[in-house]
């Protein structure tokens, strides 16, 4: 995404308002929609789901003005070398852990139950998160990446996150089967080593990661990227971006920790897409009330109610319309509607491999990584090993469909 041009000389509006052509019109219909659904949440279901609501439309701000996403970031390294995305995804990591570690161990907090994102370490996972990795080099984004840029007005995204959908609802169906492959129960670092030593482990093994990006970066540049300065005076960067990437890491890690405090679990994004794609497949006819995924526990509540009561539903529903509000406010939100059919081969490609892979794996890039490792769970280091090995062969994949490996669909 590229910065709004502003041209000084002969605009004598204020710097810190848009310009004359802001996205007025859309700006006022996202600006109603997260009135309206902060009211609806309220009374519909309770205040809890509409400050998750606000917490969604917070990180998808986030996400928008740093243009945080896992995909561009790990394409870099892979490509250009360059390590600045990675680190700070590895930062982002560390600080939720710190805090999060000793949350999940308390249990509970004021009454609220607090639960990690641990998964079984298996077959699933490793299969699940390398089919997740190569999705998201042709789906162009991640979990979140997909949700912030369909927020912010692309409609090669719009095309992944169908497919995504309809991917997770077939993971649904298969992820039974996957089960029943060879795995490890879940393992929590905090429950293994206690919590002073989980912390430790997690720091170390993220600080070993940047390491590592450093030395590539350095032996293929000799020095480290910087950190662009912003290019507005004072803080109008804040409406129009874009933000520092460790500062966004810091915003998404504290975020993080404020929807496991509220939710009572981390945060997740792919659930929510396999609940929609149930939802409408039930809507057509399709018995998926049967599917043995389905009949467990949480995945019937999930179905038998509202998506509004579903935590993470909301969450998404929130990242998407704060991404549109802050590409308003910063006149960016472009929507185009043309895709070239190749590029929309790729996206439906990557988002069914992404939703079948997150099923498998238990999350995505956010659920499973960062809520993972930041949970201490040893299942997010085997799914974010996994989902770099298909990622680096996505990147490699990206010509065959038209995509440059470098520039972000």
């Amino acid at each position: 995404m590229s910065d709004a041009t502003i041209n000084e000389g002969a605009n004598s509006r204020p710097a810190f308002l848009p310009p004359v052509s802001a996205d007025r019109l859309p700006l006022a219909v996202v600006a109603a929609a997260l009135v309206a659904g902060f009211v609806a949440l309220t009374v519909l279901v309770d205040l809890r789901q509409a400050a998750l609501f606000l917490v969604g439309g917070l990180l998808g701000a986030t996400l928008f003005h740093a243009s945080f996403g896992f995909t561009g970031g790990w394409r870099r390294l892979v490509v250009e070398r360059r390590g600045r995305g990675v680190r700070a995804q590895m930062f982002m990591i560390g600080v939720a852990a710190i805090a999060m570690i000793p949350l999940i161990a308390a249990g509970n907090l004021g009454g609220q139950a607090l639960v990690g994102a641990t998964a079984p370490v298996g077959v699933s996972v490793l299969v699940g998160a390398a089919i997740f990795g190569l999705g998201m080099q042709l789906g162009g984004g991640c979990g979140s990446g997909t949700l912030f840029t369909v927020g912010g007005g692309s409609s090669r995204m719009l095309v992944t996150l169908i497919f995504f959908i309809l991917g997770a609802l077939i993971g649904t169906a298969h992820l039974p089967w996957w089960l029943g492959q060879p795995s490890l129960p879940a393992i929590a670092l905090g429950d293994v080593f206690g919590t002073g030593v989980a912390i430790a482990v997690t720091l170390a093994g993220l600080a070993a990661v940047a390491a590592v990006t450093v030395l590539i970066e350095r032996r293929s540049h000799g020095a480290l990227e910087q950190e662009p300065a912003p290019r507005r005076e004072g803080w109008t960067w804040l409406l129009r971006g874009p933000w520092p990437l460790a500062g966004a890491g810091l915003l998404l890690a504290l975020l993080n920790v404020a929807t496991l405090l509220i939710a009572g679990h981390p945060w997740s994004v792919t659930f929510g897409f396999g609940l929609w794609g149930a939802k409408l497949a039930q809507a057509a006819g399709v018995p998926v009330s049967s599917w043995e995924f389905w009949t467990w526990p949480g995945p019937q509540q999930a179905l038998t109610h509202s998506v509004l009561a579903d935590t993470v539903s909301v969450l998404n529903f929130g990242v998407i319309l704060g991404a549109a509000a802050a590409a308003c406010l910063a006149g960016k939100f472009a929507p185009k509607v043309v895709v070239p059919l190749m590029s929309f081969a790729a996206a439906a490609i990557g988002g069914i491999l992404m939703g079948y892979g997150a099923r498998l794996s238990f999350g995505c890039n956010i659920g499973a990584l960062f809520s993972g490792i930041a949970s201490g769970s040893v299942h997010g280091w085997l799914w974010f090993a996994a989902a770099f090995a298909g990622s680096y062969i996505g990147v490699w994949a990206r010509p065959l469909f038209g995509l440059d490996g470098l520039k972000r669909s």
